[in-house]
């Protein structure tokens, strides 16, 4: 059973506890990139972002469309997780201490978990201006973090995880704490209670770790991540979660997300 309390920072987040822990509504957080231990949180009040309700904005279409950057998916999973971890003006400390970030690379490793890159337009591999990532599971995704370095850079990695989750047949986008920034977009603050409703229909019917692992197995009730890129063209996913996206054109986000609101 999952408790509330510190763990050793010598003790390592077990992969499959970290997942348990997703499937009934808890995740992990630092006090900060330094700190040596962890504690688990379940929010009274949720942040989720409606995947049919995001805010499209005629300066963020514009944006889209005009390919001024390029975005992957699981192109460099470290290293989004790596800036998401690093202090900033704008945020001075993360919650990410080392031991987070090893257990989420674990996660990548084993395909669950995920992270969308955004590129100046033909710099691919080059200098990285944005990214988010997050935990897949069943039908759910629960967003973790998300950086930028460049004006609406974490706006259109937004932008590019709904119309993928849209596409792949996801159900739930956590967002864990609402923040202004995610509100403009779309997001909401639930309910404890509602956010569980939400997350037992994503997970197959019942908030249990059987029916989660069962969806993460391969039954019916879990999504594909990588549908998009089969449509738009792109690679298809290859072994062991390396680079398996090219970018994906923000035409296409564009057209996905064109009839929210």
């Amino acid at each position: 059973m999952l408790g509330r309390g510190r763990r050793a920072a010598a003790e390592p987040i077990d992969p499959d506890l970290l997942l348990r822990a997703y499937s009934v509504g808890v995740f992990p957080m630092a006090d900060s990139r330094d700190a040596a231990d962890i504690f688990w949180v379940e929010p009274k009040k949720r942040g989720v972002l409606p995947l049919d309700g995001f805010h499209l904005s005629h300066s963020l279409r514009k944006t889209l469309r005009s390919d001024r950057f390029a975005v992957t998916a699981d192109h460099d999973f470290p290293r989004v997780v790596a800036h998401c971890a690093t202090a900033s003006v704008d945020r001075p400390e993360t919650w990410i201490n080392p031991q987070i970030e090893e257990a989420y690379g674990i996660l990548h490793a084993g395909g669950h978990a995920h992270s969308i890159e955004v590129w100046r337009a033909g710099d691919v591999g080059g200098e990285m201006v944005g990214g988010l990532y997050g935990v897949s599971l069943g039908r759910a995704f629960f967003g973790e973090s998300m950086f930028s370095r460049a004006t609406d850079a974490s706006k259109i990695a937004l932008a590019h995880l709904v119309g993928r989750l849209r596409a792949g047949g996801y159900m739930l986008l956590d967002c864990q704490f609402i923040t202004d920034h995610l509100a403009s977009l779309g997001a909401i603050e639930i309910a404890r209670a509602s956010y569980r409703a939400l997350l037992d229909e994503a997970l197959g019917g019942g908030a249990s770790a059987a029916a989660a692992f069962a969806a993460l197995a391969g039954a019916s009730a879990s999504a594909d991540f990588f549908a998009l890129d089969r449509t738009a063209g792109a690679p298809a996913p290859i072994a062991e979660a390396s680079t398996v996206s090219g970018p994906i054109s923000g035409c296409i986000i564009a057209q996905l997300l064109g009839h929210t609101s």
